[in-house]
């Protein structure tokens, strides 16, 4: 299962992180992102050792949200030396997930 991350955890997990970091931004009454949770914990247990995968709740810290510009959700953003690298919006097939990271 995805590790849920807050403000707190936020720059030490993601920004300084030394592998690639996938981030699933979403809400719990959120219908699409509730499709969407099975495919990131598929791809946290694929990508296991290679990058590191984490969900932010957007209700709970809204200021990380709105520091990446997180207008609808899901929207999935691949972070690399604490730099965004790609980024999607809305449910996508897992295939469009993991190309996130090329």
């Amino acid at each position: 299962m995805t590790q849920q991350i807050g403000a707190a955890e936020f720059d030490e997990k993601v920004l300084a992180a030394d592998k690639p970091v996938l981030v699933d931004f979403f809400a719990t009454w959120c219908g699409p992102c509730k499709m969407m949770a099975p495919v990131i914990d598929e791809i946290a247990s694929e990508k296991e050792g290679d990058a590191y995968v984490y969900s932010v709740d957007v209700d709970e810290v809204p200021d990380i949200a709105q520091r990446y510009g997180v207008m609808s959700i899901p929207t999935l953003i691949v972070f690399e030396a604490g730099q965004v690298k790609n980024q999607a919006v809305g449910a996508q097939p897992k295939q469009n997930v993991l190309s996130l990271f090329a």
